[in-house]
């Protein structure tokens, strides 16, 4: 008989998941998989979880958010597993499963993992953690990890638009110097992201047709501070219409990305918290895991 890994977060998104429960671990039973259940009780359990059974088991399904997808897969990678990773999304935003056309139907999302196939994609290590669609820095990115979870569940998607709007008046620029794929960028930053996704916090978009979740390739979008009223106007219509060719954003393709920047400057990865550093390297890791996912059309 197969075996599978189910680790769930249950506090994740409004808890649309549990009711759904029963459901999906009959779907999984029926189809021949004996089902090792476990719930995530805190930080750090969904990697402990995936790095202690990733390499008995011939599936992981995470149901949670994208921090517990998140955790999942550094789980994964520190066993050096590769097991294949089905992802029923059930968190407030679903940057990451938004990008891979994943059902937001908790108990559909499990029948399209049990009809799909594992498709590569990459990853990124930023420094020794992991990030599966962004790492960010500056406005909007504190909303996801500041927002309490009891909001976060009540309130659902616009906890993060209320959250981002209250940072508007704590924004500040971060002079930051990157070297992408060896090419020198210098300037101060008012919002940066390196991301694998077409979607960043439910608030930015980038167009589907310059995202390839799996080659090789992370996209930068970098804002820097505005030094007229003329580049305001233009980076919004750029934002509004996904085309980022205006004097404000810089937008590139790149293997690596170096960083040097503040210490005192804080990331998000995939929604989480991570400290500041003077200097850091981020990498794609080219088809880091297995995502299994139902063809489209």
């Amino acid at each position: 008989m197969k075996k599978m890994l189910f680790i769930m977060n249950p506090v994740a998104g409004q808890k649309k998941a549990n009711r759904a429960l029963p459901d999906i671990l009959l779907l999984f039973s029926q189809a021949g998989y004996e089902v090792i259940t476990y719930m995530t009780d805190g930080p750090g359990s969904a990697t402990k979880a995936a790095q202690t059974w990733g390499n008995q088991v011939d599936l992981v399904v995470c149901c949670g958010g994208d921090g517990t997808m998140n955790e999942t897969v550094t789980g994964l990678l520190r066993a050096g597993s590769k097991t294949p990773i089905g992802y029923i999304p059930a968190g407030t935003t679903n940057d990451f499963a938004s990008s891979l056309k994943l059902s937001g139907n908790v108990l559909q999302a499990a029948k399209d993992i049990l009809e799909g196939e594992p498709v590569p994609l990459d990853v990124g290590r930023f420094g020794d953690r992991y990030f599966s669609y962004v790492a960010s820095f500056g406005a909007f990115t504190k909303a996801s990890y500041l927002i309490p979870q009891n909001i976060k569940n009540a309130l659902g998607h616009t906890a993060y638009v209320l959250g981002g709007i209250s940072e508007l008046s704590q924004i500040h620029k971060e002079p930051i110097r990157m070297e992408i794929d060896g090419q020198v960028i210098e300037d101060d930053f008012l919002f940066g992201a390196i991301c694998n996704s077409t979607s960043i916090g439910g608030i930015l978009s980038l167009d589907p047709k310059h995202v390839d979740m799996g080659d090789g390739l992370f996209e930068v979008l970098l804002v820097r501070s505005a030094r007229s009223l003329e580049e305001i106007g233009e980076c919004i219509r750029a934002v509004q219409s996904q085309v980022y060719n205006c004097a404000m954003i810089t937008f590139r393709t790149a293997k690596t990305v170096k960083i040097f920047a503040s210490p005192e400057m804080p990331w998000t990865l995939d929604g989480e918290r991570e400290d500041g550093h003077a200097e850091i390297l981020v990498e794609n890791l080219h088809h880091a895991i297995s995502l299994v996912r139902r063809a489209e059309g």
